[in-house]
């Protein structure tokens, strides 16, 4: 054996729920798990022996939906997050221009602000506020949902961008008074500011890459579902594959990757399909996911798309980015060619779109195992939860995302919306899979977080007290299968992960306390002792 744990209590998310004292592994499987004095008489000469005191071993986490490319351009642009007023983003820019020394005519790249958390007025900042901070460098700075970016005048001025330039179906950037551009682009409107900046390098999409699993890893992450292909301008999707691939032949992949193919171009995707890409297209490293879809917006950005107007604005139903005739096309292009499909789909009309959609393509080309599923949901109502039931749709939840949403609920959508919001537990019990995730970089990927939310429907900081809409609260058990088992199964891999069970890959975190006996409100608190990835040791919080 290579490997072997002993002295502890595994859970090993098989369907019994079965715990053991300790596992063995050879090569990256799991060969058997077993009593410590069983599992030890297997040790040879060359075989690492951890011990692991009583600690707590659960199936390294899968998180469901993030944009691992993304997270990791992240940590080169000025974080605003948590920044708590306009001046607040202004005053991080101006230190960044400083101490990075960057130069006259350089863009200025920042991301993470959320003008929900801002102290007094609670608006976008606008080409204006940024101007205020510099006129000679372009400034470009992304709302933390990636839905919304604002510019200042030098970036429109060199992006071509006046009162005459054309506005964007499924987007829309804000005017002022005079009909001139206010720096505020929404939805498909930003690819008129994402679209015209330089793409990296493979290399530096690779550097990206590390970091960001390097992160991830820390964090017990040993797969993800993650939307990659269009992260940068170019949209060289064949660029980001060849990133992943050179990655995993200088075995720098500690993650297996499930790609989440943002391909809106139905005729980009017949080529795509062409080349022999495909759902299930790779090997247990890096494989081709469903098409990723986008039909509405976020929430916080009151882009998201609902049958009702918004109760904080009743001007707005918020944004759709697709037509319903160009969504069931495309999704009966990718349903006929054995394509899974992941749509986000946040407000009920963009849900209801997704459903019809997915309705006319399964009823084409029928399929009893297809998979399809919607990214968020989260205005739900009863026919909504229904129709995830009948359909036996994937449900891609977030739980860390009540860290801020459940203070926008109900002035969004109304009390009577609110009620069947977010509704996991009601999931649960209908059977419908879930699988849960980040949208990192949107919010944190750390799972212990997720699970906390998940299970006390609390924020961060305790409230509220008893938790938010309580009868939706899973159990750790409900959670913790939301990050491993349910994770794998969106991927069509439950048959080689997502459970510790005797020829699954060994695929593993230990935990520092044992989160399905303690209190609730702890469990955000517990760390990752280490992170085991294929029966490699690649974290160990030392």
């Amino acid at each position: 054996m290579d490997l072997i744990l002993i002295n502890g209590k595994i859970y090993t998310m098989d369907e019994e729920r079965n715990m053991f004292e300790a596992i063995a592994v050879k090569d990256d499987i799991i060969q058997k798990v077993g009593k410590t004095q069983e599992i030890i008489s297997l040790k040879t000469d060359n075989t690492i022996v951890y011990d692991l005191k009583g600690k707590v071993v659960v199936p390294g986490f899968n998180d469901s939906h993030m944009h691992l490319l993304s997270y990791g351009h992240s940590l080169k642009r000025i974080d605003l997050v948590g920044t708590n007023s306009i001046d607040d983003i202004s005053n991080r820019i101006r230190r960044a221009i400083e101490e990075k020394c960057i130069e006259k005519g350089e863009w200025i790249n920042g991301r993470g602000w959320n003008q929900d958390y801002f102290r007094g007025e609670k608006r976008f900042p606008t080409r204006y506020d940024l101007d205020n901070i510099s006129l000679n460098h372009p400034i470009l700075i992304g709302r933390a949902c990636g839905h919304v970016v604002v510019v200042n005048s030098k970036a429109l001025e060199l992006l071509n961008i006046t009162k005459d330039t054309p506005q964007v179906n499924g987007g829309h950037f804000d005017l002022d008074e005079k009909g001139e551009p206010l720096g505020i682009f929404r939805e498909n409107a930003v690819g008129l500011v994402y679209g015209n900046l330089p793409s990296p390098t493979i290399e530096e999409i690779k550097d990206m890459m590390v970091d960001a699993i390097r992160d991830m890893n820390r964090c017990g992450i040993t797969s993800v579902g993650t939307d990659d292909l269009g992260a940068f301008s170019d949209g060289d999707y064949e660029k980001v594959i060849l990133a992943y691939q050179e990655l995993k032949e200088e075995n720098k992949l500690k993650m297996r990757i499930y790609e989440q193919c943002l391909i809106p171009d139905i005729d980009e995707l017949e080529g795509f399909i062409e080349k022999g890409y495909r759902t299930s297209w790779g090997d247990k490293f890096f494989k081709i996911g469903p098409l990723k879809l986008l039909i509405d917006g976020s929430l916080g950005a009151r882009t998201a798309a609902l049958v009702e107007p918004y109760s904080d604005d009743t001007n707005t139903k918020g944004i759709t980015t697709i037509s319903q005739k160009e969504l069931d096309a495309i999704v009966d292009l990718a349903n006929s060619n054995n394509m899974q499909t992941a749509i986000h789909g946040i407000g009920d009309k963009a849900m209801y779109m997704a459903f019809e959609s997915m309705e006319k393509a399964l009823s084409k080309n029928p399929k009893e195992d297809h998979r399809h599923g919607i990214v968020h949901c989260q205005i739900t109502d009863e026919n909504l939860l229904e129709r995830f039931s009948e359909l036996k749709a994937i449900a891609y939840i977030q739980p860390i995302f009540l860290d801020y949403d459940w203070k926008i609920v109900n002035d969004r959508v109304g009390e009577e919306r609110e009620k069947t919001s977010y509704n996991w537990k009601s999931m649960v019990d209908r059977n419908i899979p879930i699988a849960c995730g980040s949208d990192s970089p949107v919010e944190t990927f750390n799972v212990l977080k997720g699970i906390y939310e998940a299970v006390t429907r609390k924020d961060l900081d305790g409230n509220p007290a008893g938790g938010w809409l309580p009868n939706q609260k899973l159990t750790v058990e409900e959670a913790v299968y939301g990050y491993t088992v349910g994770g794998a199964y969106v991927s069509f891999e439950e048959n080689i992960k997502g459970s510790l069970e005797e020829g699954k890959l060994a695929d593993m975190v230990i935990l520092s306390k044992d989160i399905f006996n303690i209190e609730e409100d702890s469990i955000k608190d517990v760390d990752v002792v280490a992170t085991i990835f294929g029966g490699e040791i690649v974290f160990e919080n030392k």
